[in-house]
């Protein structure tokens, strides 16, 4: 059975979300397409809670969030317990939000990546593991956290 990931976008990020959804495909993994579904304007907090609650839910294990900047999805997406959701730019940091954060949503920002590095930067998530260690103490604090705000 192939493994889903979720991905969604505003208005701002649809056609790089169209371009990496074959190329997701063709890594087999299946796609659940969360919106929007054309250029036509829209507010990106209403995609971002879609798929953000998705995973924290555990309908799905991950996703790919697009807006112009990414700065928006990243603060809707993280506002849910169990989300850690990786704004990045460049192939270090989206490794790095694996391996030390184990990351479980990745954003990008349309207008700071281009379809050939978000093709890279995809793959290096999906591919790069969790390092545990030291790093899974900081996610403990993280749960702990999460825990303490919710009451």
């Amino acid at each position: 059975m192939r493994q889903t990931i979720a991905i969604a976008s505003d208005h701002a990020g649809f056609a790089l979300k169209e371009r990496l959804k074959p190329y997701l495909s063709g890594m087999g993994f299946k796609i659940q397409d969360l919106g929007t579904y054309s250029k036509e304007r829209c507010a990106y907090p209403t995609f971002a809670y879609i798929l953000a609650k998705g995973v924290a839910c555990g309908k799905v294990k991950k996703g790919i969030l697009i807006c112009k900047s990414g700065i928006g999805n990243s603060i809707v997406a993280n506002r849910f317990p169990g989300v850690r959701a990786a704004l990045s730019y460049n192939l270090k940091a989206t490794r790095l939000s694996r391996e030390h954060n184990d990351s479980n949503v990745l954003v990008l920002g349309s207008a700071f990546v281009d379809v050939k590095l978000a093709k890279r930067m995809v793959k290096v998530w999906l591919n790069t593991k969790f390092k545990g260690g030291r790093h899974r103490r900081r996610l403990d604090i993280l749960k702990g956290i999460e825990r303490e705000i919710r009451g």
